[in-house]
Formats: C-alpha cells, structure tokens, sequence
C-alpha cells in the first residue's frame, strides 16, 4: 500500500470498526451491556477514543502533507538532447 489515500481509508475503517457502539458496549469479559440503559450518557473513555482517533488522523494528515510539500519543492529535472 503506497498510495497514502489508501492508507488514511484503512486508517479511518479501523478506528470507525473500534468506535462502533455494539464494541463499545462490552465489558471486559464479553458480556453486552444494554444500551437503552445508558443513552444519553457518555464515558470518559469515549470521549478519549474520539480524542484518539481526531490526534491520530492530525498526525498522519501532517505527515501527508510535510510530504507533499516538501515533493513539490523539488526542482523539476528537464531533460537534455543527446
């Protein structure tokens, strides 16, 4: 995978399939927890996956574009007649 474009995808699927709320209501042991209890509330440790997903996606979107920058910084090789 070299394309960055495909990365960032695979990136923002895997945080998403972390992020789903049938994962997010397990405990530990694998029980379910019943959502309907707890609709309106939301856990300290969503909040910080959330965090986590938003400093995650900043960072790899600086680096795309350090790289992307520093590409089109180069100067372009013309080439020469034999």
């Amino acid at each position: 995978m070299n394309d960055p474009l495909q990365m960032l995808a695979v990136i923002a699927h895997s945080i998403h399939a972390l992020l789903r709320p049938e994962n997010l209501a397990k405990q530990p042991g694998g029980q379910a927890i019943s959502l309907e209890s707890d609709r309106g509330a939301v856990s300290i440790e969503q909040v910080l996956w959330y965090a986590a997903a938003a400093v995650s996606v900043a960072v790899v979107a600086t680096i795309i574009w350090s790289q992307i920058k520093s590409t089109a910084g180069t100067g372009v090789n013309t080439p020469s007649a034999p």
